[in-house]
């Protein structure tokens, strides 16, 4: 299987397809794409200069990083907090309560 295209490879294929969009007839159509690729052309260049940068100190730029589960529960609340913020905690997930609803708006327990 053949390599992978780099982002230099990615940059002059925008840098050509700045080139085609000089030639568009339409003055609005021109200008809205230019700036289409030349915003694309500034990110790749940012892209390419952190990834260099993170390689120079020995990071690696690729790495998978797991993410966080959803289902993590905030801290559990203390009494003092519910009691000051005159709002009460839902006692199924912990999380605070509105005082006008009978349930809670994150899990949907009745309170």
């Amino acid at each position: 299987m053949s390599e992978e295209p780099s982002v230099e490879a990615f940059m002059r294929h925008l840098q050509v397809c700045v080139e085609e969009a000089r030639t568009i007839a339409d003055g609005k159509e021109r200008q809205q794409r230019l700036l289409q690729l030349e915003s694309a052309l500034q990110e790749a260049i940012i892209y390419k200069n952190r990834i260099e940068e993170l390689q120079r100190h020995g990071i690696d730029p690729i790495r998978l990083v797991e993410a966080e589960s959803p289902l993590s529960q905030p801290p559990a609340p203390k009494k003092v907090e519910a009691l000051m913020s005159g709002q009460g905690y839902c006692s199924a997930c912990k999380a605070m309560l509105e005082p006008d609803l009978p349930f809670c708006p994150a899990c949907g327990a009745e309170q």
